[in-house]
């Protein structure tokens, strides 16, 4: 990515200020399977240390997997790979937020699908102003 977006772009990996803050404060502490970052450095108004990641491309908070948003919000002290048992074979993998894109789940009444839904069963009754 070239400097320029770098400096004008906050939805894409870090921003400068990101970048700089995590060059003399941070510490790294992993990586997830995404290739998002994290760190830790510093301590918050809490007293506990600071804790962020710096994502592998666009800046999507649904890309943080369960097992490290429990330690960005220190659910759990020591990293996943340490505190967490292995995945069971059940589990789905993860797959990204598609709200706002061509995948998201349109049901058979949104308008992106004709507006047509089927009829009501009877015992909806709309209201009515005048009703009484």
């Amino acid at each position: 990515m070239g400097i320029l977006a770098k400096i004008f772009t906050w939805w894409n990996g870090a921003t400068i200020g990101t970048a700089l803050y995590t060059s003399r404060k941070g510490t790294k502490v992993g990586e997830d399977h995404q290739g998002n970052i994290y760190y830790e450095g510093g301590a918050d108004s809490y007293g506990r240390t600071r804790r962020w990641v710096i994502y592998n491309g666009n800046n999507d908070a649904s890309r943080v997997p369960a097992e490290w948003h429990g330690w960005l919000h220190h659910t759990i002290e020591g990293t996943p790979e340490s505190c967490l048992p292995p995945p069971r074979i059940w589990e789905r993998d993860f797959t990204p937020n598609a709200t706002g894109t061509p995948n998201a789940y349109r049901p058979s009444g949104a308008l992106e699908k004709g507006g047509h839904r089927q009829k009501a069963t009877g015992d909806y009754e709309a209201w009515s102003p005048d009703a009484s």
